[in-house]
């Protein structure tokens, strides 16, 4: 598996914040409000690219756990680089559904309505959550990257349903602003070009904080390899030091036989 050098982490970290900074100047002062919702839809500036980056993130997880199924391609990199993009899929997810709520609340009246996309949204919220806690059951690791590997292909399944769930049924929520059946964007002007830095801003953060967390799971992976090492050894010292007890005889280096010795018994009894 690929990782990046410091130095291109570090740049790609300064790129994110840079795109940051200047998407947050085009979203807050330079497009105008909508002219039905107001300021209140300049927070799709945010809400769209989190959801992109869920379905990013959660695509990016089941393909490396069809990696790591498939024997010919099966290697620790890709189990490690499934659950990375899955913690981060996780964040975003999240991330979705609070601005969500901070968008329907002025929109639709409600913090939280039962409607498909949202409940859709929050169960796949919920399934990659288990799929972190399966990752933390004790198990060998080989097993544990396969079950894992299983569960994350399962949990993708409600990915293009949450997608398509404005279509398939009758919802509050808006249909798809750009990726809809008929590939008709419903934004134009200087709203759509912000939308779009904003999905590549939002990409940009997401290939830093992978970069970043596979960093940190490789050094975790040492670590624990460490850790078994000094508990075999440690293990493997006591183990001798009771077969030297075990082996040593009583009474040895004194000068005095053993009661059950021949050569005693024999002294014995010529008295």
């Amino acid at each position: 598996m690929i990782s990046l050098a410091r130095p291109a982490v570090n740049a790609l970290g300064l790129l994110t914040l840079v795109a940051l900074f200047v998407l947050a100047v085009l979203a807050l002062g330079v497009v105008p409000p909508d002219a039905v919702q107001g300021d209140a839809q300049r927070l799709m500036y945010v809400h769209v690219p989190a959801a992109w980056l869920a379905y990013l993130a959660f695509f990016v997880t089941a393909v490396s756990s069809a990696l790591y199924l498939w024997p010919r391609t099966r290697q620790p990199g890709w189990d490690l680089l499934a659950g990375s993009s899955a913690e981060i899929g996780v964040i975003f997810t999240g991330l979705t559904l609070v601005l969500g709520s901070l968008w329907g609340r002025p929109v639709w009246g409600a913090w939280w309505v039962w409607d498909a996309r949202l409940v859709t949204t929050a169960v796949l919220f919920f399934l990659y959550l288990g799929y972190l806690a399966l990752r933390r059951v004790p198990a060998d690791p080989d097993v544990r990257a396969r079950r894992a590997a299983i569960a994350a292909l399962i949990a993708f399944v409600d990915v293009p349903i949450v997608h398509f769930s404005v279509n398939w049924w009758r919802t509050l929520h808006q249909e798809a602003t750009v990726f809809n059946p008929d590939l008709d964007a419903q934004i134009e002007g200087s709203m759509a070009w912000t939308l779009l830095f904003a999905v590549v801003a939002f990409t940009l953060a997401y290939g830093y904080l992978m970069a970043r967390r596979v960093q940190l799971a490789r050094l975790e992976e040492g670590r624990e390899e460490r850790e078994l090492d000094a508990a075999i050894a440690a293990r493997v010292a006591s183990g001798s030091e009771r077969t030297d007890l075990e082996d040593r005889v009583p009474g040895e280096g004194t000068g005095k036989g053993n009661i059950g010795d021949p050569a005693v018994a024999g002294a014995g009894e010529h008295r």
